[in-house]
C-alpha cells in the first residue's frame, strides 16, 4: 500500500471516529434532542394549522339605520368564510367601543333611507370601520367589504333598469369578465405556505446553531485543547461536526414532510424527493460556515446563541418568508439576494409544489451555492486562524 493510499484511509478512520464521537455527544444530550424534536414536528404542526394570512371569520357589528328589506340584504351578504356577524348596535359610541375593546373588527353602518334612495336611483353612502391593529386582516376586510358592497350597488341599478344580473340577461351588455386560474396552491391553503416556511426556518436556524453549539461546548468542557495537539487537522475537527448536524437537521426535515406536513395538511410532492434532500444537504452544511462564525468568537453556549440569534434575524427576514420581496422597499429588497434562505425558498417551492427541476431551478441553485459555499469558506478560515 503506497503512503498516499494510508494517508486516505487513515483519514478516512478519523472521520468515522469523529464522526461516531459526534453523533454519541449529540444523542447524550436529551434536552437537545426533544428540542430538536419539537421543533421539526409539534412547532411546524402549530404554525401550519394556527398561522393564517386569510380573513376567517372577521367578527363584523351592524348598525341599521333604515331597517328595509335592502338594509338586511346587504348586511346579510356579509357571511362566513370571511364575516361573521356579531349583532347590532344602536349608536356609534357603541360601535366604537366595540372596536376599542377588540370585540369587533368591522362596524357597519348603514343610513337611513337605503331603500328609498336605490328605488329613486340615487347614490347613498354606507360607512364602515375597520380594526386595522392587524395591517393584513385589516385590508383585507376592507377589500372584501368594498367588493360586496360594490356588488350590491351593481346589482340594485341593474333591477332598476330590468335586467337580472346573471350571464344571460347581461350577455348584451359591456360587462369585463375576470377568469382567474389559481396554480400550485387551487385551494390557497395557507398551511401549505407556513407549514414548508417553518419547515425551512428551523431548518435555517439548526444549521448555524448545532454547529456553534457543537463546538463552543469543546471549549466549555476543555476538549478543544486536547484537540489541538491530536494529530487531526482543523478540517478533520470541523467536518465531522458539519456532516454529522446536517444529517441530524436532515432526519428533522424527513420527519416534517413525512409525518407532519404530508399526511395531515395533505402538502403534496410535485417535484424530486431526491433533488430536495440533495439541496437541503448542500444548503444546511454550507450555511453551517455562519455557525462556525459565532463559535470562533463566543467564549460559552449563551454566547453562542446570542450571536445565532444575531446572525439569523437578518437572513429571515430578509429571506421572503415573512414578507414578500415586492412589498420591500428596493434598497432593502438589493440586500435580500444576499440571504442563502431566499434561494433556499424558491428551491423548495419550486420542487416540492411546483415540480420543478434543477435545470428550472438553475440561478437559485446557483446563488444559494457561491453564497453558501462563500459563507463555509470564511467560517472555516476563521477557524484554522482561532488554532493559529
Amino acid at each position: 500500500m503506497s503512503t498516499r493510499t494510508r494517508e486516505i484511509v487513515l483519514a478516512v478512520r478519523r472521520f468515522q471516529a469523529m464522526l461516531v464521537k459526534e453523533l454519541k455527544q449529540l444523542g447524550r444530550d436529551r434536552v437537545l434532542l426533544a428540542f430538536i424534536l419539537y421543533a421539526f414536528t409539534i412547532d411546524i404542526f402549530l404554525a401550519a394549522s394556527g398561522v393564517s394570512l386569510s380573513l376567517n371569520n372577521a367578527a363584523t357589528l351592524v348598525q341599521d339605520h333604515d331597517h328595509s328589506a335592502a338594509s338586511r340584504e346587504l348586511t346579510g351578504r356579509f357571511r362566513a368564510p370571511y364575516f361573521r356577524i356579531d349583532g347590532q348596535v344602536a349608536h356609534d359610541k357603541d360601535g366604537l367601543a366595540a372596536l376599542d375593546q377588540g370585540k369587533a373588527m368591522v362596524v357597519i353602518s348603514v343610513p337611513e333611507g337605503l331603500q328609498k334612495n336605490l328605488a329613486t336611483g340615487r347614490q347613498t353612502p354606507v360607512a364602515m370601520q375597520v380594526d386595522t391593529t392587524n395591517s393584513v386582516l385589516g385590508f383585507l376586510a376592507t377589500s372584501d367589504a368594498q367588493t360586496i358592497i360594490a356588488r350590491f350597488g351593481l346589482e340594485s341599478a341593474l333591477a332598476k333598469l330590468g335586467v337580472a344580473a346573471n350571464a344571460g340577461n347581461m350577455s348584451g351588455l359591456p360587462v369585463v369578465n375576470n377568469e382567474i386560474r389559481v396554480w400550485y396552491n387551487p385551494n390557497q391553503d395557507d398551511s401549505w405556505f407556513m407549514g414548508i416556511s417553518e419547515m425551512l426556518n428551523i431548518a435555517t436556524v439548526f444549521s448555524v446553531l448545532l454547529p456553534a453549539a457543537a463546538m463552543v461546548r469543546e471549549k466549555e468542557r476543555g476538549t478543544v485543547e486536547q484537540l489541538v495537539v491530536s494529530p487531526l487537522s482543523p478540517l478533520g475537527i470541523l467536518l465531522p461536526k458539519v456532516v454529522s448536524m446536517t444529517g441530524v437537521i436532515l432526519c428533522g426535515i424527513a420527519l416534517s414532510l413525512f409525518l407532519v406536513l404530508i399526511p395531515v395538511f395533505g402538502i403534496p410532492v410535485k417535484g424530486s424527493l431526491g433533488l430536495f434532500f440533495g439541496l437541503s444537504a448542500l444548503y444546511v452544511f454550507t450555511t453551517a460556515g455562519l455557525g462556525l462564525f459565532a463559535a470562533t468568537i463566543a467564549r460559552n453556549l449563551a454566547q453562542a446563541g446570542m450571536l445565532s440569534i444575531l446572525i439569523l434575524a437578518p437572513m429571515l427576514f430578509l429571506s421572503g418568508a415573512w414578507t414578500p420581496p415586492e412589498a420591500m422597499p428596493e434598497w432593502l429588497r438589493g440586500m435580500m439576494y444576499a440571504s442563502p434562505l431566499h434561494y433556499y425558498l424558491d428551491v423548495a417551492f419550486g420542487v416540492l409544489l411546483k415540480g420543478q427541476g434543477a435545470s428550472e431551478l438553475g440561478i437559485s441553485i446557483a446563488g444559494m451555492s457561491s453564497i453558501g459555499l462563500g459563507v463555509f469558506a470564511a467560517g472555516l478560515l476563521l477557524f484554522r486562524r482561532q488554532f493559529d
